[in-house]
């Protein structure tokens, strides 16, 4: 299976890093495209993969092409792609907001979208993963196996791609938002930087683990740590007159709705 990526960025490189290290696929069936040719340099010596400056050149003899340029310089590279593209070639694309219609343009092009997230540079992502009109299970399941060697990948409806741009496309900023605001408070009470950041992290990281190996839901574990009267709840009951939790749930709407506005041109 010969895979070429367009576009040599931090998620290609995440990805990359994953199926080669994985042994998913071979080095020898990877190639990466840019005109950055340090970038490719980088690939090139860090996994030892083919590499390329023509996006058309490359995608010839390609059974999986990945898009992992940014949206807006989509309609420059895509129409030499598209022209290159083997009839049977699947399309896998990264880019956020940009249909499967879109790409296909009228045309039977087998097209699967992903939205990964940034932990997928760790291995630790998290990505939805939606077929087009054309694209088959074993296309769904081409693209499940190279996004889960960097993480978990999980099939959805395209229409609900936008959904999970909002809660796991850009969830790792509303992490390190609420991470922001702890170790703020912290600073402020004085803690030294090196313990309150160890401290944390640790727990954000201990409460995820914890709720994911239990398997409980969010309120029960939260309601088990939150005795009348005591610590837990003075902070639970300042967030919620401060409306926390509706800012929360207001602030994923106001992603979806952006992910939507972008899908639209």
């Amino acid at each position: 299976m010969n895979i070429v990526f367009i576009g040599a960025g931090n998620m290609a490189e995440a990805i990359v890093a994953g199926i080669v290290g994985n042994n998913v696929v071979e080095a020898a069936e990877v190639c990466v495209t840019d005109i950055d040719e340090r970038r490719l340099e980088h690939f090139e010596s860090g996994f030892g993969i083919q590499t390329s400056t023509s996006n058309a050149a490359a995608v010839a003899d390609a059974d999986v092409v990945v898009l992992s340029v940014k949206p807006q310089i989509f309609p420059e590279v895509w129409p030499a792609i598209e022209g290159a593209l083997k009839p049977d070639a699947l399309v896998v694309s990264i880019m956020a907001g940009v249909p499967s219609a879109k790409i296909a343009n009228g045309k039977p092009i087998r097209v699967v979208r992903v939205m990964p997230n940034t932990p997928s540079l760790i291995g630790e992502g998290a990505a939805g993963v939606a077929a087009g009109e054309f694209a088959t299970e074993a296309d769904l399941a081409v693209a499940t196996q190279l996004l889960g060697a960097v993480g978990v990948a999980l099939v959805v409806k395209e229409e609900e791609i936008d959904a999970v741009t909002a809660l796991s496309g850009s969830g790792p900023a509303y992490v390190f938002y609420l991470l922001e605001s702890m170790l703020a408070a912290a600073d402020q009470m004085e803690l030294a930087p090196d313990v309150s950041r160890e401290l944390a992290l640790s727990t954000v990281i201990g409460a995820a683990t914890l709720m994911k190996e239990t398997g409980e839901d969010a309120a029960a574990l939260r309601a088990k740590v939150t005795s009348k009267g005591g610590t837990t709840h003075a902070a639970i009951t300042t967030l919620e007159e401060r409306g926390v939790k509706d800012s929360i749930i207001a602030a994923l709407f106001a992603a979806r709705d952006r992910s939507v506005e972008l899908a639209n041109g």
